[in-house]
């Protein structure tokens, strides 16, 4: 049920302050109902602003991403946010071009540590239909693509010009959206949510089903009324938010007349019916030997010596080169340690950082002699019910609830759009930039 019309006051109150949290806060400000004198915006975020996948994902956007109902409009967001505000200095948004690349590495001395953990694809590549191990019809390495060695290469197949894909980079795109809320009024607290309190809006006689911690617990204010019963279903409203400030160890609860679950992989921990779980993904950055070209590429790349113990055949980590003389590496996600209790907590192994160091130093020079400026890890927030892909964005059947979460890889290319969309729901009472019922929570909870 939507909550109320554009003119009457609203306590919104956004937990997570990754990057669709900080974009529905930017677009919130941005919304012509919007008046600070009247409108109250919190983000709530338990680390830091883009502490998780934000601040360590890629920063592909792609015309061919999915799904195809938000992404066209997302894309040219983007474009709208960086003129506006100068994102190409302030985010490194610009266009690139985008190719899928098959390579013969070099010997496998020179890939130390290449483990034979399984991986998860992270989904990024148009059709994900290659797998098996079959030739792409390549039609040459483009010239200046000059930082891969051209004598490994097996073949290339261009998947987007700059027409069609681009790049920011996530942790300064994600800062900057914030920082632009917060010029216009949103507030950013640092605290941990232990739950969402809510009201009961039925019949007297019914009540409202405790509100849930983090532990999963029920609130001790309110799991004394859990005796009283109905027959009936009752309804609940979100009434407000209980968090934990990171500074003074206190409690405090805010009123929310609306609250936005953008927590990512950790969406499930206040609200368990979201079927979100969270994949980890590690990453490197790299300073190149030398300068190289903007491209962002989709590599299958073949490791020789097959006998050698360890050898798992081909493998595909992702290399997007950004303007400020970086090249940032991913490779596939893993679900062997579960999502930690924060962003601050989450678990890197290095030796699977080092894994995607050695595979794309064994095609080209340029990174082999490269600097190594980090290895991360992130867990990207996917849905755990199969055939159903995300992300989820809007209405929970919880007056006041929304949720914007389950973007998996493509969480930096679909904020802006999610963040606009969001804004109209509840300044307007629907979406009206994009058709999103097929991302409607309430078809699967």
């Amino acid at each position: 049920m939507t909550m109320g019309g554009s003119d009457e006051r609203k306590d919104i109150v956004i937990i997570g302050g990754g990057i669709i949290g900080c974009a529905t806060a930017y677009y919130l400000t941005r919304h012509p109902s919007y008046d600070p004198k009247k409108h109250r915006i919190v983000v709530v975020e338990a680390t830091r602003v883009a502490g998780g996948a934000s601040g360590k994902a890629g920063g592909l956007l792609a015309v061919w991403a999915y799904p195809s109902n938000i992404v066209p409009l997302s894309f040219r967001l983007h474009q709208d946010l960086a003129l506006e505000h100068g994102g190409e200095d302030r985010w490194g948004y610009r266009r690139v071009s985008c190719g899928n690349l098959e390579a013969h590495g070099r010997k496998r001395s020179e890939l130390e540590g290449l483990g034979a953990a399984p991986g998860f694809s992270l989904g990024k590549r148009a059709g994900e239909t290659r797998k098996g191990g079959k030739a792409w019809s390549g039609t040459g390495l483009p010239k200046d693509l000059d930082w891969i060695l051209p004598e490994l290469v097996q073949g290339y197949e261009e998947m987007g010009g700059s027409r069609e894909t681009a790049q920011v980079h996530p942790y300064y795109f994600t800062m900057s959206l914030m920082d632009l809320a917060k010029a216009s009024g949103a507030e950013l607290v640092i605290g941990s949510v232990t739950k969402i309190n809510y009201a009961d809006v039925s019949s007297p006689a019914s009540t409202p089903p405790p509100a849930i911690d983090r532990s999963g617990n029920k609130s001790p204010s309110t799991s004394s009324l859990s005796s009283s019963t109905s027959s009936s279903r009752s309804r609940r409203k979100a009434e407000s938010v209980t968090y934990t400030d990171k500074e003074t160890s206190r409690s405090v609860t805010v009123p929310a007349s609306h609250v936005v679950l953008a927590a990512g992989p950790w969406t499930a921990r206040l609200f368990p019916a979201a079927p979100i779980t969270g994949l980890r993904a590690h990453s490197v950055t790299i300073t190149p030997a030398g300068p190289v070209s903007g491209y962002a590429l989709f590599t299958e790349i073949s490791i020789p010596s097959p006998t050698e113990v360890g050898y798992r055949g081909p493998v595909s980590p992702e290399i997007y080169a950004r303007p400020n003389n970086e090249i940032y590496v991913c490779g596939e996600g893993d679900m062997e340690v579960e999502v930690p209790e924060t962003t601050a907590d989450v678990e890197v192994d290095e030796s699977r950082c080092d894994d995607l160091i050695a595979q794309v130093s064994s095609i080209s020079d340029h990174i082999r002699l490269g600097r190594v400026t980090r290895k991360q890890a992130c867990y990207l927030p996917v849905l755990n019910i199969g055939g159903s892909g995300g992300p989820l964005i809007g209405e929970t059947g919880v007056d006041g609830l929304y949720m914007a979460s389950g973007h998996s890889c493509w969480g930096i290319n679909n904020a802006p759009a999610t963040g606009l969309l969001l804004s109209e729901m509840i300044f307007d009472g629907k979406a009206k930039s994009a058709d999103i019922r097929q991302l409607d929570p309430r078809r699967i909870l």
